[in-house]
């Protein structure tokens, strides 16, 4: 690593680090208050899409690829629940 990228590191993954635990406080406070399904499920997956973007800040801090299969994974789980909850509410919504 040159000189200044070695300064400016730390300084970004504390922001990140910062914004990521804001986003899943709110994904959580979301998921207790609901009021509705929706809300709890859209929530749900912003929790997951944190996770997944916490594990890329990891290995772009670190320099690995270690935890790039469990990206994957939990992006596919969050975008099927999705589909599945939009289609379940969609189906239950028609006359």
């Amino acid at each position: 690593m040159s000189g200044a990228s070695a300064m400016v590191m730390p300084w970004v993954l504390g922001i990140c680090s910062v914004l990521l635990s804001l986003a899943a406080f709110g994904a959580i406070l979301r998921m207790i208050k609901g009021p509705a399904l929706l809300d709890r499920v859209l929530a749900a997956d912003v929790l997951l899409a944190v996770v997944a973007s916490a594990l890329c800040v990891d290995m772009a801090a670190n320099r690995h690829t270690n935890n790039i299969a469990l990206v994957v994974a939990i992006t596919i789980i969050g975008f099927i629940g999705s589909v599945t909850v939009a289609r379940f509410v969609q189906d239950r919504r028609r006359p």
